[in-house]
């Protein structure tokens, strides 16, 4: 998993200027646990990489940069809630769900407007975003796209469930 991250790292520098691969391999290796989260989200089509570095506590953060939604893990409704209110045709899960497990969080709707200004995301899917509580109170959610060369975020019922919408990860190490 190093050698697939450092291959990434070198080649996307404009992904986490400023931050030295050094820096990075140091960090994982205080913490290795990290490597078999950073596998899951590789094995599951994300394509974790570095995109900042704190630089008061060290941490590392990753996001998945697939240039699509990761394909391992679309057709799920937004959260728990959202997947035990859905009475027919319930999808295999939730992205919120799927995160938590994987010990990720999901890609806030700030960091999805950080990643897409790194690159081209999600030209034909989309990506589930964290919803804030108010909008998700009253049954919605969030999710994010680019088409027409522009970043378009939308709400949704957190209940639906598509093939192209998956969610995106982000770690901080």
């Amino acid at each position: 998993m190093l050698d697939v991250l450092h291959a990434r790292f070198v080649s996307h520098p404009h992904r986490h200027a400023g931050v030295r691969w050094e820096q990075v391999a140091a960090r994982l290796a205080e913490r290795p646990e990290t490597l078999s989260v950073l596998e899951l989200l590789e094995s599951t089509g994300g394509e974790p990489d570095v995109v900042g570095i704190d630089n008061q506590t060290g941490a590392v953060t990753f996001y998945d940069c697939s240039v699509e939604s990761p394909a391992g893990r679309r057709s799920l409704c937004l959260d728990e809630e959202a997947l035990l209110g859905r009475k027919r045709n319930s999808p295999r899960g939730s992205a919120a769900g799927e995160a938590t497990a994987a010990g990720v969080r999901l890609m806030s709707e700030e960091e999805y407007h950080h990643l897409q200004g790194l690159g081209e995301f999600d030209l034909r899917t989309s990506t589930w975003l964290a919803t804030p509580p108010h909008l998700r109170a009253l049954g919605g959610a969030l999710f994010g796209d680019r088409r027409y060369g522009r970043v378009f975020v939308y709400h949704n019922g957190a209940d639906s469930y598509y093939a192209s919408r998956g969610w995106r990860g982000v770690l901080s190490v």
